[in-house]
């Protein structure tokens, strides 16, 4: 077969995201790239692995199914090969490359990156994303790392957990409340919610006011962390976040403020994970313990 590895991915990225403009974003590439690794695998199957619908996206033929079942297995252990030889690599990277729960890309990961690359000659190329597409760019080698929330499932057992982050409201500063020090959900129930809505995020955000005994309405959803900020300091409404902005990069408008919640809730983690398990590399083991160290300095009070 006269398929590369690179061309496999392609493959498996237009499964993945359900068009080919939705691989080549995810790869990074141009659209042509893709187009021409399928073109190639078709002529190498005899069969198309796609049908092409237009407006409506691909969806994969049997032939693709079985294509795409073993082209999976065959990365995996691709990924397990690199994976066992960078145990014995003591030298970092000259490109990191992490991924990270989409919001967390404003919000922190330039500071924490720049603590790791500071005296190196180490570019890094971010990969932001929702879960289920961080651990399909981990599973395949496409990300060194990823920084996320324990969320769902599919985190790698060794795991390492970087901090507690609990949920706060966000409100406009003419908010009647405020003002005040800490909020009640069952106060904001009868308010207009502005809702993070990204994949297991908008479940985990809705199903707290359960607790309330009562859900809000929702005035403005979005997938975009800064538009959920804009959208209240428009006064759209109040929102339910956990992360709040760290640093010098994503600072919030002087029309927010952020008041904690009162009521007894789960609480999130953020994670750091890799596919190494005991075989981690020496750039990785380093990158766990700056980003432990990271929100250790910042401190609980930041978020």
């Amino acid at each position: 077969m006269n398929l590369t590895l690179r061309q496999l991915r392609y493959i498996v990225s237009v499964a993945e995201t359900g068009s080919i403009a939705g691989a080549a974003r995810q790869c990074r590439i141009a659209q042509s790239s893709i187009l021409a690794a399928l073109d190639l695998a078709d002529n190498e199957m005899g069969a198309r692995l796609f049908d092409r619908r237009p407006s409506r996206g691909v969806s994969p033929t049997p032939a693709g199914e079985r294509f795409l079942s073993s082209a999976r297995r065959l990365l995996n252990a691709e990924a397990e090969f690199e994976r066992t030889m960078d145990r014995h690599n003591h030298v970092t990277p000259p490109i990191l490359r992490i991924g990270c729960f989409e919001p967390f890309g404003a919000l922190f990961m330039p500071e924490l990156l720049q603590r790791f690359t500071e005296g190196a000659n180490i570019a890094v190329e971010l990969y932001e994303g929702e879960q289920p597409q961080l651990l399909s760019w981990l599973e395949a080698s496409i990300v060194d790392a990823i920084v996320t929330y324990d969320i769902g499932a599919g985190l790698p057992d060794d795991a390492v957990p970087l901090a507690r982050v609990p949920a706060h409201v966000l409100m406009h500063v003419n908010d009647p409340m405020a003002n005040q020090g800490a909020v009640h959900l069952a106060d904001l129930v009868n308010s207009p919610f502005v809702l993070l809505d990204l994949p297991q995020t908008s479940a985990y955000l809705l199903t707290l006011f359960d607790i309330a005994g009562k859900r809000p309405r929702i005035a403005f959803k979005t997938r975009s962390y800064d538009a959920v900020r804009a959208a209240v300091a428009c006064g759209f409404g109040f929102s339910i976040l956990n992360m709040r902005p760290v640093g010098r990069g994503s600072p919030d408008s002087v029309m927010l403020v952020r008041r904690p919640l009162v009521d007894n809730l789960p609480v999130p983690t953020i994670m750091i994970a890799d596919r190494y398990g005991t075989a981690k590399p020496a750039f990785l083991r380093r990158l766990s313990l700056l980003a432990k160290s990271f929100f250790e300095e910042i401190g609980p009070n930041a978020f």
